[in-house]
């Protein structure tokens, strides 16, 4: 049984593995020619600096380990955004508008489903340098033709806004890990564990807080969302 791979974990035969070779390629041309550059972050960093600003999610689908050399901690990336953003704000540190792409694989301790690899292939693109609203329509754009040349059916692309959750968590005083939490369960829609997480939370900002799982839906739902939260 010495040939057995650990649960999740799986070869890719010679059909996948072109298949999946050959639309990596098409996707990174399609960056390539709108100007994102390629990446490539090491597949081990040391733990501070791997997960340095993410949430607890990402510590725990994090692999962890010690390096023999230093001694210090180290993680196998489960997520190279984080990566890339270093690579932007300590390596490159730009001027202005910054665009990078990158594409390998990452290891998770957990699967995200009972069918779902450990070790998923992660192919992204990220725009530095640019707060407004053009930098997200960019980004949209190249998603909605990345899912064309994927060929993958999309029907709707969601969009959401954290910045106006992490307003309503900081006017509802919430200390980080509780905002972590609490933010995981709104991602989850778990609203009985939110009426129970935002007990002592004064008005409005429980209220706001516990409709803000209500508001999705197409553009009514920004004149529904105006009426319904503070401001």
């Amino acid at each position: 049984m010495r040939w057995v791979l650990p649960d999740h974990i799986q070869d890719a035969l010679p059909s996948d593995a072109y298949r999946l070779e050959s639309l990596r390629r098409r996707l990174l041309d399609a960056f390539r020619l709108r100007g994102y550059q390629l990446v490539m972050p090491p597949l081990l960093e040391y733990l501070d600096s791997l997960t340095t600003g993410a949430g607890k999610d990402l510590e725990l689908r994090t692999f962890k380990l010690v390096d023999q050399l230093s001694g210090r901690s180290m993680g196998v990336r489960a997520d190279m955004t984080p990566q890339v953003t270093r690579i932007d704000a300590h390596l490159l540190n730009r001027r202005g508008v910054s665009r990078l792409c990158y594409c390998g694989s990452v290891l998770h301790t957990l699967p995200s489903t009972l069918t779902g690899t450990r070790e998923p292939l992660q192919l992204g693109a990220e725009l530095y340098g640019h707060a407004g609203i053009e930098a997200d329509v960019e980004i949209l754009r190249l998603l909605a033709e990345v899912l064309r040349l994927a060929e993958v059916p999309a029907s709707r692309i969601d969009i959401g806004h954290v910045g106006l959750f992490h307003a309503l968590a900081a006017r509802a005083g919430l200390v980080p890990g509780r905002e972590e939490e609490l933010f995981g369960l709104l991602q989850a829609k778990d609203v009985p564990e939110l009426r129970r997480v935002l007990a002592d939370v004064p008005e409005p900002a429980r209220a706001a807080l516990l409709a803000l799982p209500e508001l999705y839906g197409g553009p009514e739902v920004l004149a529904e969302a105006a009426a319904r939260l503070p401001h």
